[in-house]
């Protein structure tokens, strides 16, 4: 086994109290990379229909920075409790391996050495995953739904309000000291809702999803390219083929590069993972941001 893939293992039991193990025999053989499903073009595609997108409210994949695991969110319809359920790699072979309470909106960090859990996290160390953590003030005092970071440490965080008042805020590490909070410009914050930002590892591009004018409906996802004095360009809708009349959220990419994962929601409030070929983002890239 790989050190890396070990250690995801040895993860799931610090998740949580009371975690399962599973394994489900109901499920098809799922071999292969992303489980086994067929690669999506351009066009977004369902991701593994009837297994991590079901009837319930499937939300919010990600893969750990060696393609071994995948983790994903589940609102149960007749109970409304939250899951974090994952599958695991083992021998060519994807298996349900643990389904746990949420604990906030989860994200690894590119390094695998953090599992950032909104205003709290776990940290990894040669002794194994610590305790649930706060980062402390003035995070605490923040909101904050999803917080994700790029391989410089860079933070990139919302606040859960729909009054007009949140922002998307970022918090840079500058000579080994984390910096305070600061508002992103009005590139980003503008319109009436910004929320659940992911940020590329090499801090090239930014996403989230928003709403603004002349939007499809609902919450659309949005690209800001990194200009070359630093500064973060004009948001670009991802256009029709991503976003609808519905709401989209939770914009991802997965750590190869290759594919853009996010969430769409139905008219009854469940919601589906939905992937497509990343060379999406590439093909609205500025000249001026090249």
């Amino acid at each position: 086994m790989k050190p890396l893939y070990i250690f995801w293992l040895l993860l799931l039991p610090f998740l949580t109290l009371g975690n399962k193990s599973y394994g489900d025999n109901k499920l098809p053989a799922l071999e292969g990379p992303y489980l086994g499903q067929k690669p999506p073009g351009l066009i977004p595609e369902v991701f593994a229909p009837g297994i991590v997108s079901t009837k319930h409210r499937d939300l919010s994949a990600f893969f750990t920075p060696d393609m071994q695991a995948l983790y994903f969110t589940r609102k149960e319809n007749n109970s409304k409790k939250w899951s974090l359920i994952t599958f695991t790699l083992e021998n060519n072979r994807w298996r349900k391996s643990a389904v746990v309470p949420r604990v906030g909106r989860p994200f690894i960090s590119p390094d695998g050495n953090t599992l950032h859990l909104g205003k709290k996290y776990r940290q990894r160390s040669p002794a194994g995953w610590s305790e649930i953590k706060s980062l402390g003030s003035p995070y605490e005092d923040i909101r904050i739904m999803r917080l994700t970071a790029s391989s410089a440490g860079t933070y990139v965080f919302d606040e859960g309000t729909r009054d007009g008042k949140g922002v998307l805020r970022y918090s840079r590490v500058t000579d080994g000291k984390r910096e305070q909070p600061k508002p992103l410009g009005k590139a980003i914050n503008t319109g009436k809702w910004n929320a659940h930002p992911f940020i590329a590892p090499d801090e090239s591009y930014l996403m989230w999803d928003g709403e603004r004018d002349g939007g499809f409906g609902g919450n659309d996802i949005y690209i800001s390219f990194r200009q070359p004095d630093g500064s973060w360009g004009t948001a670009i809708n991802l256009g029709d083929k991503v976003n609808t009349d519905g709401e989209q959220s939770s914009p991802y990419v997965t750590p190869d590069g290759k594919y853009l994962f996010f969430n769409s929601y139905n008219s009854q409030g469940n919601g589906d993972i939905y992937w497509a070929d990343a060379r999406m983002i590439e093909a609205l890239r500025p000249k001026s941001a090249s």
